[in-house]
């Protein structure tokens, strides 16, 4: 079949709004391959990123470190996270999207690694913080990779299905914590963890090398720039863009401060307050991660559907209900297991319009550093979250304070995405 038929077979299965998976039988190879670059990306942000929460509860009893201490590593991850999701989102516009991207999923690789060999808190608070740096660029350059490569009437499925790989990567972090402490001592299971989750990285370097491609419409933008008209990473504040920026920014703020309250300590939520050892846990931690993956899907579906913006207000006000009743309601075991899911689906499932979402409000000249820029503030200031949330928790019950800050997150993310417009549809093209 020539490129001009799968292209018009694209316009009409992409196009319909009941088909979830329509796009990708209507895509060419080389979007199929940035497709499956891109999501396998994402699974190995959700493992590595995954992995210390998993394992916080077994270092601060090895090296008796407080909470608030150890919410402050994740703090840090994602403030540095916002660092490298603004500086490789302007380093995409200037060297290429694919070329940023290999740039962190190496870095990343080499500081899980680090974070193996560790041997104090204070090394490994460094090189987590090391790792949120290509964490966050991994998103950056992948989110507008994929934006440019994959046609717009599909551009949210495609987005969303690749968004739900992080809930993959989470799954897998699960299973390699119930193995991993099933057969070694705690001492060097968490080690055993961190060694693991560089493996995936290491081999999705070679893939990207020798299947995926710049898209066109970087590539020439950029054979058109000359040197003198490069934008700052400062023209995203320009007039004309800078009240986009700083709403878009804000509602990242409000849907990434609500999940890291939430999923940061969750797995300590279970042990210390509801007192479910660590093997058991993965149960509750399973079906809420099912829930993450259907929210991914079913979000994918919708973005399309119904638009990013009303996918946006209908999730954030969900997660506020769930959350309050799962944390705050006397629930049974039975039933603290079956409503992780609802938590899991809206608690995620609002990401999977984020990408496109972001990529169709700025032009192709400020892409990534918009794109990188504002979901990633939205990393660094709901960083501050999971850290409060330790703080909060030595004066009041752990799951009481998950719930204040996921509820303030996850307002401020609705009222935002309220004054924002709908980009459903819109070319890339400037």
């Amino acid at each position: 079949m020539s490129g001009e038929s799968i292209e018009q077979l694209g316009e009409v299965e992409g196009s319909s709004p009941s088909g979830l998976a329509h796009f990708f039988v209507s895509m060419d190879p080389r979007e199929r391959r940035t497709f499956w670059a891109c999501a396998a990306g994402w699974a190995c942000d959700g493992l590595d990123f995954t992995i210390f929460p998993l394992v916080i509860g077994t270092i601060m009893m090895l090296w008796n470190v407080d909470a608030g201490l150890a919410g402050l590593a994740t703090t840090g991850t994602l403030l540095f996270s916002a660092a490298g999701g603004w500086a490789v989102g302007f380093l995409s516009d200037c060297i290429g999207r694919v070329r940023a991207l290999l740039f962190t999923i190496a870095w990343f690789g080499v500081c899980t690694v680090l974070c193996a060999i560790a041997q104090n808190f204070t090394q490994l608070l460094i090189f987590r913080c090391l790792l949120g740096f290509g964490f966050g660029g991994e998103w950056a350059a992948g989110a507008v990779l994929m934006s440019e490569t994959i046609r717009p009437q599909f551009r949210g499925r495609a987005m969303g299905c690749v968004q739900s790989a992080w809930a993959i990567g989470w799954g897998g972090a699960v299973a390699l914590q119930a193995v991993a402490f099933l057969f070694l001592p705690p001492e060097m299971a968490w080690r055993a963890m961190f060694l693991f989750g560089c493996v995936p990285a290491f081999l999705l370097l070679v893939y990207i090398v020798r299947s995926v491609e710049e898209p066109e419409i970087a590539r020439q933008h950029r054979r058109s720039e000359t040197v003198t008209d490069r934008p700052s990473p400062f023209a995203i504040f320009a007039p004309g863009i800078r009240g986009t920026t700083i709403l878009a920014a804000l509602a990242l703020t409000g849907a990434q401060g609500g999940y890291y309250a939430i999923t940061a300590w969750l797995p300590a939520y279970l042990s210390v307050q509801r007192g479910i050892d660590m093997v058991n846990s993965a149960g509750y931690l399973a079906t809420l991660i099912a829930g993450s993956f259907a929210g991914y899907l079913v979000g994918a579906w919708l973005a399309d559907l119904i638009g990013r913006r009303r996918l946006f207000l209908v999730f954030s006000l969900g997660a506020i209900v769930v959350v309050i009743i799962y944390t705050q309601v006397e629930l049974g075991d039975a039933l603290l297991a079956i409503l992780g899911f609802p938590l899991g689906f809206f608690s995620s499932g609002y990401y999977s319009g984020a990408g496109a979402f972001l990529a169709e409000l700025f032009p192709t000249r400020l892409r990534g550093s918009g794109q990188g820029f504002t979901y990633n503030f939205g990393r660094g200031v709901g960083a501050l979250f999971p850290a409060l949330v330790g703080y909060l928790s030595l004066a009041i019950p752990l799951g009481t304070a998950i719930a204040i800050f996921a509820t303030i997150a996850y307002l401020l993310f609705f009222c935002t995405a309220f004054c924002l417009p709908e980009t459903r549809g819109r070319s890339l093209d400037e």
